[in-house]
């Protein structure tokens, strides 16, 4: 499902997680990133849960972090979390584009 979002440029890797962490599908992950992965996207929730508490927002649309490894975009898909991880900030029009586009939205 997620695969076409390598073709985008700068794309790094690529992960769909559900509510629990877990790797649903995912594309280009490094082995050895895959188990953090979890943990980056319950993070990005907490601060989500925390931003839509202080600004009583009822719904998210997407949440950047630059990371260590570089940017990560991530976007609710229902339950679930597109990770979408990228070379540079300057990428970020042209990677959440694509995220739209795959999510249909």
């Amino acid at each position: 499902m997620i695969a076409p979002l390598m073709d985008v440029r700068g794309m790094r890797h690529a992960a769909l997680l559900d509510a629990e962490g877990q790797i649903v599908d995912s594309a280009g992950v490094p082995e050895e990133q895959a188990g953090q992965l979890g943990l980056l996207v319950s993070a990005g929730r907490a601060v989500i849960a925390s931003l839509r508490s202080a600004t009583g927002a009822s719904t998210w649309t997407e949440l950047m972090l630059d990371v260590n490894g570089g940017p990560v975009l991530l976007t609710p898909h229902g339950d679930q979390v597109l990770l979408a991880a990228f070379d540079d900030v300057a990428s970020l029009g042209r990677v959440r584009f694509a995220v739209r586009r795959l999510l249909g939205t």
